[in-house]
């Protein structure tokens, strides 16, 4: 099962302040812009196995931030930019982006100062893979990177609280995580029931039709955690903060090999049941609702809470393992030079990570 990794990151000058990433787009074509000005996304092709996925990643980030460097310029591995607010961050016009900002209205803003992670993996046994991804999705809380938005300390998890609480509040279908399907026919109808409701909204908001379905088809109207993509095909996974390369590694490859395993047994839903892949008996998915508890104790409390521990723990993660960047942040506001300084030491201790693989080559 072929894997692929997209991470954004931020664009900040010697200083830490937020700049634009123009003059990055063109260093490789595994580059693309973002719809924020400061931000870019980091993409490598389909790999074969977690291993050449983590040697073409860091090929590829490697000669993005020297590029960078070269520029005066840092990448930083945050899920928001601390403090700054979503008016200091320009938007980037692409395709859809200024539509979607008056359907879903002016909650979409806090979407601009989110930086995630998403993982790809190739389409096989697709209800297991989606269903599988659904139930693992509180494992965002292992690479948590950003308690802060507009320099106050909101939630643990900040960006899954600004993407699903408020920014697609008024439009859940579009980037809330959905239900367990019962086959791919029931996730295409739930897509295009998410698209009709969204072009309909659309319509109310002055939105001339044409327009609209110039812009947007089914699958490219939905932002949710877990979807089905066209390209390769792939399921994605978008539910990880940006984060430092070992920590996303680490995530991506204890992911994978539950997806893989779900491919290989297939997955059911037992409510008394967590995931258990001891046996080559099928996983056990908990109960939707179960997940859904979860991720609201993520979001909130982050790896704090016992409830998240012990849910991750019985996915067969382990916790301890995972140093989320967001639990060394002060649990105060911080000022604008706070977290410029934050940024640096984040982006610092990317390139320190990429020195250390090199020297471990």
């Amino acid at each position: 099962m072929k894997s692929s990794l997209e991470v954004e990151y931020w664009v900040v000058d010697e200083s830490g302040d937020l700049v634009s990433s123009d003059t990055l787009l063109d260093v490789s074509a595994q580059v693309d812009p973002e719809f924020v000005e400061p931000m870019i996304e980091l993409k490598t092709t389909p790999c074969e196995s977690m291993r050449e996925l983590q040697n073409e990643f860091l090929d590829l980030l490697e000669h993005v931030v020297a590029a960078a460097r070269e520029q005066g310029k840092r990448l930083v591995p945050l899920a928001t930019p601390l403090s700054s607010s979503p008016a200091e961050i320009p938007f980037r016009e692409k395709r859809g982006t200024n539509l979607q900002r008056q359907i879903v209205g002016p909650t979409f803003d806090d979407a601009r100062v989110c930086a995630g992670t998403h993982i790809h993996f190739e389409q096989s046994n697709v209800v297991d893979q989606l269903n599988t991804l659904t139930a693992i999705d509180p494992a965002f809380a292992l690479v948590n990177s950003s308690s802060h938005y507009r320099g106050e300390s909101i939630v643990s998890c900040a960006r899954p609280y600004l993407y699903r609480r408020s920014c697609y509040n008024a439009c859940p279908e579009q980037g809330q995580l959905w239900p367990y399907v019962n086959s791919v026919e029931e996730w295409e109808q739930r897509l295009e029931s998410a698209y009709e409701t969204f072009r309909d909204r659309a319509l109310e908001h002055g939105i001339d039709p044409a327009a609209f379905d110039d812009e947007f088809e089914p699958y490219d109207a939905v932002w949710t955690p877990v979807r089905l993509r066209q390209a390769m095909p792939t399921v994605e996974w978008r539910s990880p903060d940006a984060a430092l390369p070992s920590q996303v590694f680490q995530l991506a490859e204890e992911v994978g090999s539950l997806v893989a395993y779900a491919d290989a047994h297939g997955a059911v839903v037992s409510p008394d049941t967590m995931l258990d892949d001891t046996t080559d008996e099928p996983l056990s998915l908990p109960a939707f609702e179960t997940v859904e508890n979860v991720v609201d104790a993520a979001i909130h409390n982050g790896l704090a809470d016992p409830s998240v521990q012990q849910y991750l723990t019985q996915l067969g993660f382990t916790p301890s393992s995972y140093t989320p960047f967001a639990d060394r942040l002060p649990d105060r506001r911080l000022t604008d030079r706070e977290a410029a300084t934050i940024r640096l030491e984040a982006a610092a201790e990317l390139e320190g990570e990429l020195t250390q693989s090199r020297a471990q080559a």
